[in-house]
């Protein structure tokens, strides 16, 4: 990859994202879309999806970055600056002690939990800030089926994460374009085309085990057996992924 453009992504990954931004009208023309960027292999391989979107969509949407640092030993991806410049794109970097805050205010909740909420409300901020009106967020089809489990497991309903919704106050809309991507193909793109990756970028799982570790732990036992898993499990999820409740309720061990 050259030092000013993006990494072309598969072919096979486009199709998958395309397929979703089309059936949950996710990206609308005019859009201005601001991205979660953690320095994860997921959210820079949707970076580069993106990036080559603009070039040939048949709707005109203007992009730009944000990646909120948590103010943890460990995570720094302020060295992506000149990453983001090369590829003429904005980015935004907010800190907050999170895992500070944590200590005091958490009552009840997983840190997973408590961080992927403060996360979120920055990043609304920011969209409001800078006339964002769609946030993207870079979880795929794993991270729904882990949360489609959590949720009937511990929470004894059926849920996950939305590929499209709006916020309650209305003003911006979340949209996941990965949606139907396997983990393995952002993993497999971003190895090839060498992404900038910042090594364990969830700050939240820098030291002990999740439950959505030990469901992804399950999942892959399970898909060995059978081999259609994931595409059962998105047939299933279907019908809880659109926008007809409104804001999500909030999901354990959410991360990008």
């Amino acid at each position: 990859m050259s030092e000013t453009t993006y990494a072309i992504p598969p072919k096979s990954l486009l199709r998958k994202v395309g397929r979703a931004i089309a059936d949950y009208q996710m990206i609308r023309d005019g859009d201005r879309l601001l991205l979660g960027v953690s320095g994860g292999k997921d959210s820079l391989a949707l970076l580069q999806v993106l990036m080559h979107l603009k070039t040939y969509a048949p709707v005109q949407f203007e992009l730009g970055v944000i990646t909120v640092d948590p103010e943890v030993e460990g995570f720094d991806p302020k060295h992506l600056t000149d990453y983001y410049t090369a590829l003429g794109v904005a980015w935004h970097y907010q800190q907050q002690p999170i895992m500070e805050d944590a200590k005091q205010n958490m009552s009840g909740d997983s840190f997973c939990s408590y961080c992927s909420r403060m996360k979120r409300g920055i990043m609304y901020s920011t969209c409001r800030e800078h006339d964002y009106n769609v946030l993207v967020l870079a979880q795929h089809l794993d991270d729904l089926a882990e949360s489609f489990m959590m949720s009937a497991f511990h929470q004894g309903r059926l849920g996950t994460m939305k590929a499209h919704y709006t916020n309650d106050a209305g003003d911006v809309r979340i949209i996941r374009p990965l949606a139907y991507v396997r983990e393995t193909m952002t993993a497999a793109f971003s190895k090839e085309a060498q992404l900038p990756i910042i090594p364990d970028s969830c700050p939240a799982c820098f030291s002990a085990p999740t439950q959505r570790e030990h469901f992804k732990a399950l999942l892959a036992s399970e898909e060995r057996n059978n081999p259609q898993l994931f595409a059962k499990l998105l047939h299933a999820m279907r019908p809880l992924m659109g926008d007809r409740s409104g804001e999500e309720t909030d999901l354990a061990d959410e991360n990008d």
